[in-house]
């Protein structure tokens, strides 16, 4: 990395929710009330136990808090980082019902696990070997948490990834100023030290064959996530200067700032959190002005509102009404015509007489990502109408006996906590599958209770593997 670009990461990918201090974190933590019936817990979709392991911290139990975090949720390292709590568990904070600020239940939660990862924690073992074997397909979130789950209960497991790096978009798709790829590595290193077999660089039905999946394991759990960016479907999208998010975002990542070229204006095309994403990195890193089109009203993007205003105060400019129509130029992009747009009985009509052009010198698409079908048509499992795996909500079984699957393949593209609560989901449903009525591992009881409703055991005795924090 060259020195400009350094000095870009060094000034403007700083964190953008800095860790408390120790202190910080004990006066915090007993602003909780410590909620029976919690309103946050319920709000998580991994649902972690959040007052009990508030309530640790405030006791100088660190080593339990963290315990009590990544029990409920593999990825609960990154996630203190990566998840919108502001609509989760800090939205559902019920200080909010007395306009007061709300319990910094993200960060308290980072303070327990990067603890954790700084004395070198490792708070489970896998299970004694129960004689089953597990195909997963995907290194993401959902793919990685079911691993982890299946070897706590005694399950041999094969991981197969396309990539060379394992954590899918956890790894290369969260804006670098959230989350940095080394979180992601510390994430995926513990969870691969509970025994996981991994085979990366294997795609599934280019380098293998997904039908030997189901004669050479008992059950497989497809994490296999979406494709591509989906196309725009308008002329000189091919035109260099033309990027997806995807890509763009992993050249963020990756700290390879020159493909990406200088620019005086760049035009995002989209309204969801990656088009977000993509724009306040456009602008970190240079673009002189930023212009995120998108073709309906504000309050109908599916960003999170605390992302847009993220990119205001960027410096990213807002294009609504605005429908692309071609991008502009002859061998390299130099502009993108739009037409003004209404929204009439909820279909965008295109407002005569209204073309606009903005001049720029870089697109990036972020309309969304197109499903990845071929695995799931090959074993024949049945597809909803919009190409997501049709699963069984409570076990997350497909409609093969053997497959399971969870994460963007069945959502369409959720958080890293939707993908993670899948994966434990998966794993539950993989066991009440092949080994009905069996006994758990001894320490797995309270992961399994927070997928059947139960609450936990009352915070146990004080932990003093960190008694120092």
């Amino acid at each position: 990395m060259d020195s400009n670009s350094r000095k870009i990461f060094q000034e403007n990918f700083k964190e953008i929710h800095p860790p408390l201090r120790p202190e910080e974190a004990l006066v915090e933590a007993n602003r909780c009330l410590y909620c029976y019936d919690a309103p946050c817990v319920k709000a998580c979709p991994t649902h972690i136990e959040i007052p009990r392991f508030i309530k640790q911290i405030a006791s100088g139990d660190l080593a339990g808090s963290a315990k009590t975090i990544l029990e409920a949720n593999a990825f609960g390292h990154s996630c203190a980082r990566a998840c919108p709590v502001e609509v989760l568990c800090e939205g559902a904070c019920v200080y909010h019902d007395w306009q007061e600020k709300p319990i910094s239940i993200a960060l308290l939660q980072r303070r327990a696990t990067d603890e954790a990862n700084l004395v070198g924690l490792e708070p489970f073992e896998p299970g004694p070997d129960n004689g089953f074997s597990v195909a997963v397909v995907g290194g993401g979130p959902a793919g990685l948490a079911c691993a982890s789950y299946l070897r706590r209960l005694g399950y041999a497991v094969t991981l197969f990834d396309r990539e060379k790096d394992l954590g899918g978009l956890n790894t290369h798709g969260i804006a670098e100023y959230k989350m940095t790829q080394k979180v992601s590595a510390d994430e995926i290193k513990r969870i691969l030290a509970l025994g996981v077999t991994v085979k990366k660089g294997v795609e599934i039905g280019r380098d293998a064959d997904p039908e030997d999946l189901l004669s050479g394991f008992d059950a497989v759990f497809l994490g296999i996530g979406l494709g591509e960016t989906k196309r725009l479907g308008i002329p000189g999208e091919t035109l260099r200067g033309v990027w997806d998010a995807l890509s763009f975002i992993r050249h963020v990542k990756n700290r390879d700032l020159k493909p990406l070229g200088q620019s005086e204006c760049t035009v995002i095309i989209g309204g969801g959190n990656t088009a977000i994403d993509a724009a306040t990195q456009a602008k970190r890193t240079g673009a002189a002005r930023v212009v995120l089109a998108y073709r309906r009203a504000e309050t109908d993007m599916s960003a999170y509102e605390f992302e847009r205003a993220l990119a205001r105060t960027d410096g990213v400019e807002f294009l609504l009404n605005a429908a692309p129509l071609r991008v502009l130029g002859k061998k390299k992009a130099e502009g993108v015509e739009f037409a003004r747009t209404a929204v009439k009985n909820g279909k965008v009509i295109e407002l005569r007489g209204s073309r606009i052009t903005v001049e720029c010198d870089r697109v990036i698409k972020a309309v969304g990502q197109a499903k990845q079908i071929s695995v799931a048509k090959t074993l024949g499992l049945e597809l909803r109408p919009d190409g997501r795996i049709a699963v069984d909500p409570r076990t997350l079984r497909s409609s093969h006996s053997k497959v399971f699957a969870g994460g963007d393949a069945i959502s369409g593209g959720k958080e890293v906590v939707n993908a993670a609560a899948d994966g434990k989901r998966a794993a539950y449903g993989i066991e009440k599958t092949l080994r009905p009525g069996a006994a758990l591992p001894p320490g797995n009881e309270y992961w399994v209770s927070t997928i059947e409703g139960r609450r936990v055991a009352p915070i146990p005795p004080r932990s003093e593997e960190m008694a120092h924090a």
